[in-house]
Formats: structure tokens, sequence, C-alpha cells
């Protein structure tokens, strides 16, 4: 007869099941015991869920968000501060009425301060920031008023002061930094309206002591430079105007303190890439090579930031360890060379490196942020030093690419005749206050003695048509195929330049076909490649016989004639006396025309 008595394995199963669903009872009578606003989180919880789907309606989402204010109507400051009812509001915030948002600002808003500095509520405080009205948002800012270093030295405070900053109007971020500067503009709200922007126009203006308002901003940014709290942008714009009027032992101490590691964290913004700039121009060889040492395993990317490769480029400028860079900067810059050659912020380092100080490439801004200086380690023989190489620079780089006679071999033995408008830059950059080693020489061994230059004109030759046609590469492939302001290349690296010439004409000698742009036809490459015609009588050589003998008639419309002319444009005689029997007649029948120069200073 068949038993059916439970098995003892089935009864012990049921056993277990029992005691889990008793253990979870428990656990929730404790946490509902403990936690105030325990049931009303749950059910929030449920209601976020529905709410922050992408397939429900706008309609049933309002419902169900008008639903959640409901529940937590007097009750949103006290459940603010929680993981999960910080989330909810959130949503909230983002897909509410106007009305329904006005509430939960005006129930909130007392608390700002105190949500600021929650682990959990921050977010929601920087949600509230971003959805504010601008009535909201002058709320919200007068509710910082005061409290302005104190939440910047705390972890999570500082993270709602820097958002606030970047949200704000031109004067509502100068409030706020006004704090940072003295007591008396906490104070005195008043002196907040006036015009200067400066620290030393504000001291003057106002008769501060200046010994006060040091000793304030010492007090204030010490303690966030001990916490390393560097990140945000509030912060770089402060210390860069306390470096204008800080004396030489407190700018050396800072110095010193941002050495490293930390200062990776600061030059993705405008005013952190300065301070890059000048704690490399100011720092010791000791701290130079402390920075170039953080920068190991970042300068791919620091070199793509906007910001960054500004103090990559000061570097290079500046620092006389060579073998450090080459160990450290140009291995890691040669391993993406060709996404840095393609980038806008990328080449900016590598066309410092093949023609220095060029307002080609550098804005007037971009060039006065290396030329900054802290007044108080500005010393004599700094300035001196500035003086001299003020003059060395501008002997040598007034002078035009050092190229090759046409037809010969030997490069460097002829100067082109043809000057380009940006060759040289208008004004001289002293970068270095403690270098002690020649700038040609430092240029030199950077860039040839590492062997980044042979590397680049390989990536130009197994590249050309793209970088030819490319917005941001075409300037450096132009710079390495005429050899560098002052012929740099043409010293050692004569036959790599001359089969970079070989590999761009070969392709101008490719057929035309319809539907393939041509690198003659390009907007880009066209005028590159004219320019080269002008500036380099070896490249122009080359290109002629590979490329355009017998064959200018076809390229003599569209973009493609500015290539044909350019030889018909030369000042070099050499160059015109190649192309004059084939060019001429075209000139004479119309069929080609010399386009009429641009003024001085146009490309």
């Amino acid at each position: 007869m068949v038993s059916h008595e439970p098995s003892e394995g089935v009864k012990q199963s049921k056993d277990e099941a029992s005691r889990r669903t008793k253990s979870k009872e428990l656990t929730e009578e404790r946490k509902k015991k403990r936690k105030a606003n325990y049931t009303l989180q749950h059910e929030l919880a449920l209601l976020w869920e529905k709410m922050r789907r992408r397939d429900i309606t706008k309609e049933e989402r309002s419902k169900v968000i008008t639903e959640a204010l409901k529940k937590m109507k007097g009750k949103i400051p006290e459940i603010a501060g929680s993981h999960v009812s910080s989330r909810v509001l959130q949503t909230c915030i983002k897909y509410c009425q106007p009305l329904e948002k006005n509430s939960i600002c005006d129930e909130l808003r007392p608390h700002f301060l105190t949500l600021a500095q929650n682990k959990y509520a921050v977010h929601l405080v920087n949600k509230m920031l971003d959805n504010a009205s601008k009535s909201q948002l002058d709320g919200f800012m007068s509710s910082l008023s005061g409290h302005v270093a104190s939440l910047l030295r705390h972890q999570f405070g500082s993270a709602v002061v820097e958002h606030a900053f970047n949200l704000g109007n031109a004067t509502q971020k100068k409030t706020l930094l006004l704090e940072l500067y003295s007591t008396e503009f906490r104070l005195f709200k008043g002196l907040s309206t006036t015009s200067e922007g400066r620290l030393v126009d504000l001291i003057s203006r106002h008769g501060l002591q200046k010994a006060s308002v040091i000793e304030h901003m010492s007090s204030v940014l010490q303690p966030i430079l001990k916490k390393e709290i560097v990140d945000h942008s509030i912060v770089h714009a402060a210390l860069l105007e306390f470096f204008s009027i800080a004396d030489k032992s407190i700018a050396t101490d800072i110095i010193e303190q941002l050495s490293g590691p930390i200062l990776v964290r600061m030059i993705h913004t405008r005013d952190g890439s300065r301070i890059g700039v000048l704690c490399v121009k100011h720092g010791t060889a000791k701290e130079r090579k402390k920075i170039i040492k953080g920068m190991k395993g970042h300068v791919q990317k620091i070199s793509l930031d906007p910001h960054g490769n500004m103090v990559l480029t000061c570097i290079l400028c500046v620092v006389d360890d060579t073998k450090l860079i080459t160990k450290v900067i140009i291995q890691e810059l040669q391993s993406g060379l060709k996404e840095l050659i393609l980038d806008k912020n990328g080449r900016r380092p590598l066309l410092q490196l093949l023609h220095p100080y060029s307002s080609r490439y550098f804005s007037p801004d971009d060039l006065a942020a290396l030329d900054l200086t802290i007044p108080s380690l500005s010393t004599a023989e700094g300035k001196k030093l500035e003086a001299n190489m003020k003059t060395d620079r501008e002997s040598k780089l007034s002078e035009t690419h050092q190229l090759g006679p046409v037809g010969t071999d030997n490069g460097p033995d002829m100067m082109d005749d043809v000057k380009d408008d940006n060759s040289a830059p208008k004004e001289s950059h002293s970068l270095s206050d403690k270098g002690k080693k020649d700038p040609s020489l430092r240029r030199s061994e950077i860039l040839i003695d590492s062997q980044l230059a042979e590397i680049l004109i390989n990536a130009c030759i197994d590249n050309a048509a793209e970088f030819l046609q490319s917005n941001f590469a075409k300037d450096v492939i132009y710079e390495v195929a005429v050899g560098g302001a002052g012929g740099i290349l043409w010293q050692t690296l004569t036959d790599k330049l001359d089969a970079l010439h070989v590999a761009i004409s070969q392709l101008g000698a490719a057929p035309k076909v319809e539907l393939q742009e041509h690198v003659f036809e390009n907007f880009h490459s066209s005028r590159v490649i004219r320019k080269l015609i002008l500036e380099c009588p070896r490249f122009a050589n080359t290109l002629w016989k590979l490329a355009l003998k017998d064959r200018c008639k076809l390229w003599a419309q569209g973009h493609s004639c500015k290539v044909v002319a350019a030889y018909m444009e030369s000042s070099n005689q050499e160059v015109k006396g190649l192309a004059s029997s084939e060019v001429q007649p075209l000139l004479e029948s119309g069929l080609l025309k010399i386009l009429d120069k641009k003024p001085e200073g146009q490309s």
C-alpha cells in the first residue's frame, strides 16, 4: 500500500520557506519602527517605477506624479535625503507641471543648504537648479550667499556651488566669486555692483588692504587644496586671481601643492589650464618633473582637451629635461598620432613643435595664456632671460622656411623666396622664467632626437589623402611638407620629406574620376597644394614632373585652377620656368585666371 505522507525533504523545504517569510516580516517591522517614512517611501518607489518608464504617455505620467506629490506633501524635506525618495523627487521635478514644481521648490528652499550637503539630496538640488526659472535661480543663489566658502570645503556642497556657478549669469558668477576674495564683499553686498572683474582692480578701487585679502583667500583656498577638491571651475577662477596678488612664499607653496597628479584634474577648464601653465613656468625642476610624471597615462586625453592641450604646449616650450618629455609625453603622443593630427586640439602641441607661436594655429587668447606670469615670481633675472629669448625668437622666426632649390637634392641650401603671412608670430612670447636650455636645441631634441619627426612624416605619407582633405590635419601635413619653421626637418630627414612630396604628387597624378573627388578639386587639399607650390620649390618641381606636366589644361577650371596658377604666382623664377610654356597660353586665352591676392593676414 502506497503512503501519502509528505517526504522528509518536502517538510524541510516548507519549514525553510516559512522561516524565510517570518524573517522578512520581522525585518519589515524593524524597518517601519526605525524609519519614520518607510511605508511612504515604499509606496513612492512603486509609483516611481511607473513614472520613469519611457513607454508611458504624458497624461498617465502626470497623473502618477500628482499622486506621488500628494503623498509627499508636507514631508518633502524629511524624505529628500533618502536614496529612493530623492530619485522620485528628481523625476517629479523633471516632468511635473510648473505649479507643482513651484510647490516643491517653495517647500525645499528653506532647507537648501542642508540638502546641498547630503549624499543623495545633492543630486536633487542640482536637478532643481537645472529646471529652475529665472526667479527661482535667483532665490537659490541668494540661499548660497554667505556660505560659498564653507560649501566649497564640503565634498558634496562644492558640487552644488560649482553647478550654480556654471548656470549663473556673469553677475551671479561674480557675486559667488567675490565671497572668496574678502570678508567685506560677503558682508556688504553693495560692493559687488562695481564693474571691475580683476582682483587687483577691486583692491585698488575699494581701498582694501592687500595683506588682509591674501590672508582671507589663504584661509579659504588652503583647506580646499588640502582636501584636493580641485575639480571645480570656481576654485580655478579664484586661485588664478589669488596668484595675481600672492607674495612669493605663498605662490611657491601653492605651486608645490599642485605639482603632481592633482594638476591633471584642474586643466580641463580655461582658468585651470592657465594655472597649469603658471605651475610649469614657475615650478622648480623637481616640481616640473612631478607634473610631467603625473600626466603619465593621460597625455592623449590631455592633448585632445580644448584647454589641457595648452599645458602640454607650455611643457614642450619650457621644460629642459627633454629625456623625461620624450619618455612620458612624446611616447604617448606617438601611440595615437593619427587621431591627434585629425583633431582640432590634439594637433596643437605638434604644430607648436613644427611652427612655434604661430598666430595661424593659436588665437591671441592662447598666446596670452602662454605669456602669463605670477608677478611675485617674475624676478629681474627671469625678465632678463625673457628679453634675451624675445630677441632670439624674433630673429629666428622672422626667417622663412629653408627649402631646397628646384631640381637639387640639397634641401637646406636655399631659402624660399615666398613668405607666408602667418609664418612668424606678430608678437614674441616668452615662456621661460627658469629654462636654461637654448629654445632651438630643446625643440630639436624633442622633435628630431625623439624620432617624433620621422614618425610624423611616415604618418603623413601613409595618410596623405585623408590629411590633405581634413580641415585640421591639412595644417600638420603642410608644416611637415615644408620642413617646419626654420627648415628644422630638412637637416636630417631630407629623404623622408622627398618621399612625402612624391606621395602627395602621386595623389595629384591620379586620373580624374567623376564619382570621386580629386585632391586638386577638394576645397582644403587644393589650397594646401597651392601653398606648397608657392613656398617650397622642391615640392613644386616634384609635383610638376609627376602630376601636372602636359596636364595643366585638364585642371584649369574649378578649385584645381589654384594649383595650376600657383606656378605663375610663385616668386621663384625656376618654378615659373617649369610651367610658363604650358600655363602662359592658358592665361592668355582666358581659360585660366590668376585670382586677386587677399590683403595681408588672410589665408
